[in-house]
């Protein structure tokens, strides 16, 4: 439910709570499919963000973000998102993020490896 916190002055979502929310997403995703052990050997950090707004939101209409990472190469990974209304299935925001991945330790990038990539596929 889009909580009051989320409306701004136009009396829509804020266009920084979509990112927010397309964040916590992420975030949720890679706790979901990864443990502690490996949260500690690495970590994600962002190197940029594109998004594409749709159609508004408003104050207590359900929403549900989606999240996928759509491909890696390299130290890179690039995950997208796309928000929708579930009362008539609009989409929301259509977004994309590239993420860097660090050494969880030395904190400097380091290629993702093989078992980091399948937990994705």
């Amino acid at each position: 439910m889009v909580p009051e916190s989320a409306i701004d002055g136009l009396g829509h979502v804020n266009n920084i709570t979509y990112l927010q929310w397309c964040l916590e997403a992420a975030e949720a995703h890679w706790l979901a499919k990864t443990d502690a052990e490996l949260r500690e050997q690495y970590v994600w950090v962002v190197l940029n963000h594109n998004i594409s707004y749709k159609n508004p939101a408003f104050l207590g209409e359900e929403i549900e973000v989606q999240t996928w990472i759509h491909s890696h190469k390299g130290v890179r990974s690039e995950r997208c998102y796309r928000i929708i209304r579930i009362a008539d299935n609009k989409t929301l925001v259509e977004a994309k993020t590239q993420w860097c991945l660090l050494d969880g330790t030395t904190r400097k990038p380091i290629i993702i490896p093989q078992k980091v990539a399948d937990l994705f596929v």
